[in-house]
């Protein structure tokens, strides 16, 4: 892949406001592309990019949804970098299987908190279950972002997906975890900064280590990464009685098809009193019963 075309490339992705990594992906996908053909991209036909698209399913053996993302690379760059009509330069998207994520009960994300390891781990994983944001959002949440007036009580999510501001309601409980972590690290710009440099915002790769270890000392066999708290938070919320419209809002979906599927996880035994205060999720756990 030339310099001018990888050039053209962020320009379009810039442009249209995709994500740091959503370009980053594109252009290692094209990248990846040309390097397999020893061609410039410009140069290859659309079926030499579908031939492409099979050796990566069949002999690198990609999920649909990890080939799809390759798919959605090629289709801008091939439309909207170079131009080509999708109808003559066509590069075909795989139908991925809908699978529905599994959910943690209220008595494992009790005991997946207990076994953080340290306040750092313990407060960004109850903040996340607590606030149903995004591992990116998480990551570059900022002192500033955090509205803690009682009449407002909110986060502000700064340019979260679909480069969208947002505000996400904030409970007495998640306050008070944030509160917490303040008072002990005395954070000045990011909430959770890198650990090597507090002015850089933390990686997400170690929250995700955070929570792999945590449920492997907690026992939990579920499968999923952190992203598990964000499906916990939306479905313990419907089932505490949040409308999915103000649902949809605080996750940040740009379709409500996207929030419904959240039904279908969602059970009616919401602890006593969660219907009163949905949001207070935390306070909402049971008590990790200790060994002696």
């Amino acid at each position: 892949m030339t310099t001018v075309l990888r050039r053209r490339m962020v320009d379009a992705l810039e442009m249209r406001g995709m994500a740091q990594r959503t370009q980053e992906a594109y252009i290692d996908a094209v990248a990846r592309l040309s390097r397999h053909y020893k061609c410039s991209p410009d140069k290859l036909s659309a079926e030499q990019v579908q031939q492409y698209l099979l050796h990566l399913l069949r002999d690198k053996k990609l999920s649909r949804s990890s080939l799809n993302q390759y798919g959605c690379a090629y289709r801008f760059f091939y439309g909207k970098v170079l131009g080509l009509d999708g109808s003559t330069f066509y590069v075909p998207l795989a139908k991925a299987p809908q699978k529905l994520p599994e959910i943690l009960s209220r008595d494992e994300l009790a005991r997946l908190f207990d076994a953080a390891g340290h306040d750092k781990a313990s407060t960004f994983l109850k903040v996340a279950y607590g606030t149903g944001l995004r591992l990116t959002e998480l990551c570059r949440l900022q002192v500033r972002d955090i509205d803690s007036h009682a009449d407002r009580m909110c986060l502000k999510v700064d340019q979260g997906k679909g480069s969208k501001d947002r505000y996400v309601p904030l409970s007495e409980d998640v306050l008070e975890v944030l509160r917490g972590w303040w008072r002990k690290a005395r954070p000045q710009t990011w909430m959770f900064g890198a650990p090597s440099n507090e002015h850089q915002a933390m990686d997400g790769l170690n929250a995700q280590r955070w929570y792999r270890s945590a449920s492997l000392r907690a026992g939990i066999t579920k499968h999923g990464g952190i992203h598990t708290l964000r499906h916990c938070y939306a479905t313990h919320l419907l089932e505490a009685g949040v409308d999915l419209h103000s649902l949809q809002q605080w996750l940040g979906h740009q379709h409500l098809s996207t929030t419904t599927r959240y039904i279908h996880l969602a059970k009616p035994d919401a602890p006593d009193g969660a219907r009163g205060k949905p949001l207070a999720l935390l306070g909402a756990l049971p008590k990790v019963a200790k060994a002696h």
